[in-house]
C-alpha cells in the first residue's frame, strides 16, 4: 500500500527530546516500511527514517531560533501532500485539523488521528462540516467531547518491543516525566513524594507558554531536598529513569488524550501512581499495572503499597496490548476499510455520508455499515 505519512513539524521525527506524536509517527512508519508498505513521511528535514522523506522545513520548529511562524511550513507541507494525493493510496495526516479543507481536493481518503484534547469550544462546529473526513481516536476517553464527529477507530498508542527493557529490581525514588505544566500537576507530584519520603526526580521540558507557572508555581518547591529537577532527557535517559524508578507518578488534572508515557513505563515493568482523568482508565488496570487515585492523600498512600505489584505483569500488559505491532495492524484495518468505503461509492469526497453510516472501529474490531464486524476479506483487501 502507498501510504503518506503526514507529520507535526515542531519536532523531527523521532524527536531528540520530548514529543509525544512525532514520536508516535516515527513508530508507526518504520513498522509500515518493516511490513513492505510504501511509505513517504512528510516532516522535517532533519528526521531520520526508513521511508521516503519528504521536508517543507530544514530543521524541527519548536527548536530552532530562526523560526517566526512555524504555521506557515506546516501550510506549504500541506499544499505538497495534497498536489501529488494521486501518488498515495491513503493520506494519514497527524496536524489536527489544518488539512481538514484540503481533503476533499482528492478522491485519496485522508485519516486523521486527532492526537490533542478535544474540550475546547471551536472544534466541535469544525469537525461537524467534515463529516466525511474518518477520524481516529487515541482513546475512547478522547472522543467524549466530540460524540457526533465521523470516528472511525479507537487505535492505541504503541512502540517498538525492544525499545525499552524490563527492570525487575527498582530503585527507592519515584519520577514524574513529561511537561511540566498546570494540566500535568508536577507540584501534586512533589508534595505527594515529599509527603511520602521519597526522592522525586522530575524529567521535564517547560515551554514558553508554561514559563511563568513554572517560576511562580513549581520553581519555589524545587528547594526541598527530596527533589531534583532534571529538564528535558534523552531516550536513553529516560530509560534509564523510567526503569530505575520504584513508580512513575501521573497526578493528570485534565482529559488526557493518551500519556505516552504511560505505556513507557509499562514497557520497563515500572507501575504507574495516577489520577482517573481521560484514558488513565484505559490504559491501566487498577491494582495491576497502577494505582488509580483521586486525591493526593490517596497517592502518598498508594505510594506506600505500589512495591507489592508485580512488575512482571505491567511488561506483560505493555506487549499484550501497547507494542508498534499491535497499532501498524489496527491502523492497517483502518485504511483497507476507507479503500473498501471508497471502491463501494461509500465514500464521497463531494457527498459526506449520512450520519452514521460509517460505524466506528474501535480499538478491539472493526465494523462494517450495518454495524457488524467486517469481514476478513474486507480488511485485508488492499487499496
Amino acid at each position: 500500500m502507498r501510504i503518506a505519512q503526514v507529520a507535526p513539524l515542531y519536532e523531527r521525527v523521532p524527536p531528540l527530546l520530548y514529543g509525544g506524536t512525532e514520536r508516535v509517527v516515527s513508530y508507526l512508519t518504520e513498522e509500515l516500511v518493516r511490513l513492505g508498505h510504501e511509505v513517504t513521511l512528510f516532516a522535517s528535514g532533519d528526521s531520520l527514517t526508513q521511508a521516503r522523506l519528504v521536508a517543507p522545513c530544514p530543521r524541527a520548529l519548536r527548536l530552532d531560533p530562526h523560526c517566526q511562524d512555524p504555521l506557515a511550513p506546516h501550510v506549504r507541507m500541506l499544499g505538497w501532500v495534497y498536489q501529488q494525493a494521486h501518488a498515495f493510496d491513503v493520506i494519514h495526516c497527524h496536524t489536527d485539523y489544518l488539512g481538514l479543507p484540503l481533503s476533499r481536493s482528492t478522491s485519496t481518503p485522508t485519516v486523521l488521528t486527532l492526537h490533542g484534547r478535544l474540550d475546547i469550544p471551536e472544534l466541535a462546529p469544525l469537525y461537524e462540516d467534515y463529516p466525511d473526513v474518518p477520524l481516529v481516536s487515541i482513546s475512547d476517553a478522547q472522543r467524549k467531547p466530540l460524540p457526533r464527529a465521523n470516528w472511525l477507530a479507537t487505535v492505541y498508542h504503541g512502540l517498538p518491543p525492544d525499545l525499552y527493557k524490563f527492570h525487575p529490581s527498582p530503585e527507592r525514588y519515584l519520577l514524574f516525566l513529561g511537561r511540566v505544566s498546570p494540566e500535568k500537576r508536577p507540584d501534586s507530584a512533589i508534595r505527594v513524594a515529599c509527603a511520602a519520603g521519597l526522592p522525586l526526580r522530575i524529567a521535564a521540558k517547560v515551554d514558553k507558554a508554561d514559563r511563568e507557572y513554572f517560576e511562580t508555581t513549581i520553581r519555589p518547591l524545587l528547594t526541598h531536598p527530596l527533589v531534583e529537577f532534571l529538564g528535558e532527557v534523552t531516550d536513553a535517559q529516560k530509560q534509564e529513569l523510567l526503569g530505575r524508578a520504584l513508580a512513575l507518578l501521573f497526578p493528570v488534572d485534565w482529559p488526557e488524550p493518551f500519556g505516552l508515557v504511560l505505556i513507557e513505563a509499562l514497557a520497563c515493568g515500572t507501575p504507574v501512581i495516577a489520577r482517573r482523568r481521560g484514558s488513565v482508565p484505559e490504559i491501566l488496570q487498577d491494582g495491576v499495572t497502577g494505582i488509580l487515585c483521586e486525591t493526593e492523600a490517596e497517592m502518598v498512600a498508594a505510594v506506600h503499597r505500589v512495591a507489592e505489584l508485580d512488575r512482571r505483569a505491567c511488561r506483560r500488559a505493555f506487549e499484550q496490548r501497547f507494542t508498534v505491532t499491535h497499532m501498524a495492524q489496527r491502523y492497517l484495518q483502518v485504511y483497507d476499510a476507507v479503500c473498501a468505503m471508497r471502491k463501494t461509492h461509500r465514500f464521497s469526497v463531494h457527498l459526506a455520508p449520512a450520519r452514521g453510516e460509517v460505524g466506528p472501529l474501535s480499538s478491539d474490531h472493526a465494523l462494517g455499515k450495518s454495524g457488524q464486524p467486517w469481514s476478513q476479506e474486507a480488511l485485508s483487501r488492499s487499496c
